[in-house]
This record gives structure tokens, sequence and C-alpha cells, in this order.
């Protein structure tokens, strides 16, 4: 019983290291390092020139690749139809001192993150949050921590989420958001074994978290986790697209000679061996900040930092008139795309009229649905499967991107519930932790709530805390038609049903962002769109159609990408010399 119970409480943490992002879902800018080559674009695009790549779309994923690529050496443009870049990165500050975001809230620290901080000298501008802050989840009018260590490094570190006030061992015995049941339940799958994967089928993530781990386990942990990371439908969501890093643990698992059935514990043990032997074999540089893998982490001002960087870096400071010699151009919506004698020209509307580029390679990282207007389809006809694919087992045409807004709040912290939490975390006024997280089946319209001030101290005046709430998703599209008044007062009627007094007072809302089509959804399905996608675009050398519908929608994915994605295009660009 007590290593079934055990078990059953690693779950959780299994699935919030894996991802390490729950509720993460993106003008200040910091200092950067001049680059050494300086080309006028708009002058090479002007008479005809050809540049090394142009890359089309300045979200995270954009941005960070034009910075490798430009640091290469390789002659860029990169071209944004917004006027700014970062996608739905959007940090914000005011007079009274609250700093907030109306996207994304964080990152799940990686190296990548940290490399590119460091060569644009605003490392010095990162802040990580208190490792030991737990994420909770509100379950029959309770809060519920999750287990989590304190903190420690290496071997103490382990010891601390197995025995540490808040570790396994004590959500296992004394926790109440899984019944006993539902931990025997979970216990027998991850230590002893459960039911095989079916052949036939692409499971959902709440089939593959039932069949593994059992139905409660799904509605109290998984659940909000998934809404937070996606704004998703875990009934629609494909598994293997969607959490292919936890899918894989079942793989290794049915990989270890005596686990015959498959117990997902073991996988996960077996896992945890390999990563630290990676991470060993490719250690961070000696000059970068010290930082612990996974671990929340944002820029003092906001994660626009990076962006606002990037762009200075590549020649257009923000909120500065736009430069001829600067590799940005922001407001080019992308038309078209042709090819001519193995050049690409790209067409734009720009608030000068028409420009066109040409380029020796096109990456495209703007977002599906901006597809829509068959901007690829005269050199790439088969990218329409990203938005005219018909998806009748889920009733979708093409990637879906589901509406979500973001709404920041403050509130007194007097006006917080004066109660104490469990396992020694203090008074709720004090929000000691990473948020709160809201089962679908709790009757809270809110996702999940982030609580900012407490993740990155300095974000508000010291009497308030400062409150990010997501709402929307596919299950809630009705928020996209809603007015403002009407999506504050449901946040509202969230954060009294949860964490305030009764009589608190109405909120100081410092933001509510809309974002109609936020994040693209990995449903059934999903992995054979790529596929068909990968096979069309292997014949059109120099041109790729990339995005975090194709390569994962955390931060870390993002600025990830951009790294590798350059050595692809360099490696392209070198060979084509040759």
């Amino acid at each position: 019983m007590k290593l079934v119970s055990l078990s059953a409480a690693a779950i959780a943490a299994v699935f919030l290291n894996a991802s390490s992002c729950a509720v993460a879902f993106t003008p200040i800018h910091g200092g950067f390092v001049p680059t050494s080559r300086a080309h006028s674009t708009s002058l090479a695009a002007s008479k005809g020139d050809v540049l090394d790549c142009l890359v089309v779309g300045g979200g995270i994923s954009g941005s960070t690749l034009a910075h490798n690529l430009n640091k290469s050496g390789a002659n860029i443009l990169l071209a944004e139809a917004r006027d700014y870049l970062g996608g739905n990165v959007k940090s914000k500050r005011d007079e009274e001192g609250f700093i907030w975001e109306e996207g994304p809230n964080s990152f799940a620290t990686q190296p990548s993150i940290v490399r590119i901080a460091n060569e644009l000298k605003i490392d010095d501008q990162l802040v990580f949050a208190d490792e030991s802050l737990p994420p909770w989840v509100n379950h029959n009018g309770k809060l519920h921590p999750l287990p989590k260590g304190k903190g420690g490094k290496g071997a103490k570190g382990q010891l601390e989420l197995v025995f540490g006030s808040n570790g396994v061992l004590n959500f296992a015995f004394k926790g109440e958001l899984l019944s006993w049941p539902g931990k025997i339940r979970a216990g027998i799958g991850a230590l002893i074994g459960h039911l095989p994967p079916p052949e036939d089928k692409e499971e959902t993530i709440r089939e593959w978290v039932t069949r593994t781990l059992g139905e409660e386990v799904f509605l109290r942990c998984i659940d909000p986790f998934v809404s937070g990371v996606y704004a998703g439908n875990p009934e629609t969501l494909s598994m293997k697209a969607a959490l292919p890093k936890i899918a894989r643990i079942e793989k290794i698992a049915y990989s270890i000679d005596w686990n015959k059935f498959g117990a997902i514990f073991y996988g996960g043990l077996k896992r945890q061996v390999e990563l630290t032997k990676e991470r060993k074999a490719d250690p961070p540089e000696p000059q970068w900040v010290e930082f612990e893998y996974g671990n929340p982490g944002s820029f003092r001002y906001g994660l626009s930092t990076l962006p606002n960087a990037i762009s200075e870096g590549l020649g257009q400071p923000v909120g500065e008139p736009m430069k001829e010699d600067s590799k940005v151009r922001l407001q080019w919506k992308l038309t078209k795309i042709e090819k001519s004698n193995d050049i690409f020209v790209a067409t734009f509307d720009t608030p000068q009229g028409k420009k066109t580029v040409n380029a020796k390679s096109v990456v495209s990282t703007i977002p599906a649905h901006a597809l829509k207007d068959d901007v690829l389809t005269p050199v790439l006809p088969e990218s329409a499967v990203l938005v005219d694919k018909i998806r009748s087992e889920i009733k979708r045409k093409g990637v879906y991107y589901p509406p979500v807004a973001a709404v920041t709040v403050a509130y007194p912290k007097s006006s917080f519930k004066d109660i104490e939490l469990p396992n020694d975390f203090g008074n709720l006024q004090n929000l000691p932790g990473f948020g709160l997280l809201n089962p679908r089946t709790e009757g809270v319209r809110t996702l999940g709530t982030l609580w900012s001030s407490s993740l990155f101290p300095g974000r508000c005046p010291d009497d308030y805390n400062l409150l990010l709430n997501y709402i929307g998703g596919s299950r809630d599209v009705a928020i996209g038609s809603m007015s403002e008044e009407e999506i504050i007062a449901e946040v509202d009627k969230g954060c009294r049903q949860t964490l305030l007094k009764e009589d608190a007072p109405a909120p100081k809302v410092l933001a509510t962002k809309v974002w109609p089509t936020a994040i693209p959804q990995y449903e059934l399905g999903h992995l054979d769109i790529i596929k068909e996608l990968e096979e069309a675009e292997s014949k059109v050398p120099g041109l790729w159609v990339c995005g975090n519908y194709r390569t994962g929608v955390a931060f870390p994915d993002c600025v990830t990408f951009g790294y590798e994605h350059a050595k692809v295009v360099k490696s392209y660009l070198d060979g084509i010399e040759k």
C-alpha cells in the first residue's frame, strides 16, 4: 500500500518535470552587442540583390532564428506583419510599479535561453523563481500543493523531493487531492503495469492517462495541466503530438526487459538517468549565469526583453523610426512567395506600398492560420494542408487555434483569505506558489491563475498581489466574443471562488488581452499533417515552413528552434555556395 501511494504521488511530479510549463501560455528592452556585419537590406531588396535568407514572422521562433543566422554571418532580413517583434510575447509596466505580461508569463529554463541571453548581453536581467514554490490545484474548495523539492542541488534535491515537507511521501500519505482508490489505481499503473497501447489507434491525452494511471489522476492532475499549457481539450489533443516527452516514457518503460507490463515509473527513472548523462556530456558554458533546468524564469522587466534585444542587435532599436540599414522590417505582411531561377521572390504589403525581396532561402514562421490566403501555394501548393485538411474525427479543418484571454489583475494582500496552507507554506495572503490550476470539474471558468508577484518579486507594490489569469481555450470559445467587462467579471468571480475574502474590493485591472488565435492545438491527426508538409517541403530546397505548430508551443521550444534551425539553413547556404 505504501509503495502504491508513493508512486501515485510521483505522477504529478513526472508530468510537471517533463514539461515544466503549466499555465505558462508569453515595451521594455535590454542591452545588446552590435554585430560586426551591417547590410542595408532595404537597399538590397530595391536593387534586386539576393539575401542569403529571408525570415518571415517575428515571433520568438523567427526572431531567435534571425539572430542566430545573423550571428553566423548570413545576410538576412526579418519581416514581421505586426509593429513589434515577439509575437504573443508582450510585456508592460506602469508608473505605479506594476510589471505584467499579456501573453506567456515565464519559461522553463533551458540552455538555449541562457545562451542567447548571454550573447545579447541581457543575462544580467534574467530572474528565476524560487524553486521550492509549488503549483497548486483547486479541488473541493481547497488548495492542494503538487510535490516539489526545496531547491536543493543534486542528491540533496532528490531527497527533498521524496522526503521533504512537500515531497512525494507527504503527498502520498497526507495529501487530499487524490482519494485512496485513485492513488491505488495510479500506483498499479506506475509500479506494476497497465494495458498496452492500442496498435491501430492514435490516443488522446485523456485516453492515454486513463489507460495508464486512471480517471482520477486525469481529472484532478492532468486535465488542469493540459488546460494550462495548451488551453486545449485533452479529448482531442494527441498524446504523441502534444506531450511527446511523456509519451516517450512509456516506450522507454517497455524497453526494460524485466518490465513486461510497461510500468511507467521505471521508464521515468531510466529517462532521468539518460538526461543526467546528456547534460553532463554537454555542460553549460562557464560564462553563462547559473541556472537549474526547468526552473521558471523570465527577465527583470518581462519576456519582451529578449525580442527587443534581438531587434536592437539587428539594427532596429525599439521605439525608434525604421532604419534603412536595419535587418528588421515591421508591418510587412507577406502576400506571396514565388520562385524564379532558384531564387525565392517574396511580395509584401507594407506602409510604403508593395515590396519584393529576393532570397536564396526562406523560412516561414508565421502561424498556420496566417497561410489561409495562399501565400505559399505558388511555390508549395501542399502547404494548404495546414489550413484546409479535413479532420473528420475531431470535426476540424487544418490546425486549430482557440481564443484565449490573458487578464492581469491586482488585489490588496489583505483581501486574500487569511488561512494557513498545508505543508508549512504559510499564509495564503503571501501566495507561496507558482500559481493555481482549476480542473474543469470544479466549476471555475478561469483555466489557471499565475501568482506573478510571488514568482518574480518586484512586479507590483508590496501591499498588492499580482495575478495573471488565463480564460478561454478549446472548451470555452465563447470568450472570443465576450466584452472585456464580461471577461473581467468572470476572472474576478474565479478569484473570489478560490483566493479572496467575501468582502474583497473590486480588482485593479491592469490589462485584458484577448488572443483570438492563441495556441496551435496538437490534436488527433496533427502528426499526419506535419508529415505531409515535410514530404512536400523536401521537394523545394531552401524553403522551410515552420512555427510553433510544428516545433512546440513553449517559449524554450521556440528559442531552441531558432538555434538549431539556423544550423540547418547555414548548412544549406554553404552547400549551394560550393
